[in-house]
């Protein structure tokens, strides 16, 4: 029989030999050696990793898209790191989870899967699961630099996220499909595919140059060299969820690569619509394999925080190198105090943990970088 969301029972992996599940699996075995399981469709791949990890990971063969498949593989398992988001029309698993008390650390960045398992709050705290989401750099490390500023000032008006990811770090499949998705949404806001026209305005430092409305783009310093980039409006799950959770009632979510040239012509594209043509004519498989192939750029990340309140400003700022394997490391730690009852029962984002702070100093041992932006 499936656990009660913490203690003794196994922790599934699910997509746990990918870039981003392989590391959260392996940090997890360290700490609960014999208690991981990898599990994905390739159970090749899952055998593999747990060979070469000298018995700490167990494998094991799972359908996310088959709920019998899951439901089998659920037998002494306390908690599921869910590193791959359901196949398309399948459901979140969360519902199957919950039932059986099983709890969830999920590292979705998508909005619609988000809501989807906060729908089952209610029945997650009623049968003692540990639910917690927004796990990973973004949304994840954002969400904590929002806490962290939003309490600088006391309360904010508003919070600007500017995420930079390295162009030449190798996402793994999953990804890449993602970000080209969101890149065949609509717009968030009109203007945001790129352009000094209205709503442009500028962040540098200790201050900021507001010409009008949030949801353009945004010229910011992000990064210890100081240099500048135009970060674009982009659809992580971040910004939904800190208006809710701190009450702030505008947060903005953007996105660069760090290679200039490769962040104006994807936005570009999105202006003019081509992902979305891509999306209507069957053509993102094409388009992914396409993006996933260029690796222009190195693979440090930088994520930066504003908080606006009056004239008041306040802004922190993380960097580190590897996104995925940072992601991965959020998600070990959060499962750990998951498994461990170290969460209450329900759904709760990253920022909602009381000793989420603690987080940023351990990432530090793993060569995150972290400061106050006062130029």
């Amino acid at each position: 029989m499936a656990g009660d969301g913490s203690g003794g029972g196994r922790v599934l992996v699910l997509g746990g030999y990918g870039a981003v599940g392989a590391i959260a699996a392996r940090s997890l075995a360290r700490r609960l050696p014999g208690r991981v399981v990898v599990a994905g469709r390739d159970i090749g791949r899952a055998r593999r990793l747990a060979e070469d990890s000298g018995g700490t990971l167990l494998a094991a063969r799972v359908d996310l898209g088959d709920p019998v498949s899951l439901a089998r593989a659920l037998d002494g398992v306390s908690l599921v790191v869910l590193c791959v988001e359901p196949p398309d029309g399948a459901p979140h698993p969360a519902r199957l989870l919950f039932e059986r008390g099983v709890g969830l650390v999920d590292v979705t960045a998508s909005r619609e899967l988000v809501a989807e398992v906060e729908a089952h709050g209610a029945l997650a705290r009623a049968r003692g699961a540990r639910a917690v989401l927004s796990v990973g750099v973004a949304p994840g490390l954002t969400n904590l630099l929002a806490r962290q500023v939003h309490a600088d000032l006391g309360g904010a008006d508003r919070v600007d996220l500017s995420v930079v990811l390295g162009a030449g770090e190798p996402h793994g499949k999953d990804a890449v499909r993602w970000t080209v998705g969101r890149l065949g949404q609509r717009s968030p806001a009109p203007g945001a595919g790129g352009g000094r026209g209205p709503g442009w305005w500028t962040a540098r430092g200790g201050g900021a140059e507001r010409a009008s409305a949030a949801g353009r783009p945004l010229r910011v310093t992000t990064g210890p060299s100081g240099a500048a980039r135009t970060h674009h409006p982009f659809p992580f799950s971040d910004q939904y969820t800190l208006r809710r959770t701190l009450g702030v009632p505008e947060v903005t979510t953007r996105l660069a690569l760090d290679s200039g040239p490769l962040t104006g012509l994807l936005f570009g594209l999105r202006a003019a619509g081509v992902f979305r043509a891509a999306r209507a004519a069957g053509a993102e498989p094409a388009l992914t394999a396409l993006l996933g192939a260029v690796h222009v750029g190195g693979a440090d990340f930088t994520v930066r925080a504003d908080a606006h309140r009056g004239g008041r400003h306040a802004a922190r700022a993380v960097t580190g190198r590897a996104q995925s394997r940072f992601t991965g490391l959020v998600a070990a730690w959060v499962a750990a105090r998951a498994h461990a009852g170290r969460v209450p029962a329900g759904v709760r984002h990253i920022e909602e943990l009381a000793d989420a702070p603690d987080l940023l100093g351990e990432l530090r041992a793993e060569g995150l970088r972290t400061w106050r932006v006062t130029r």
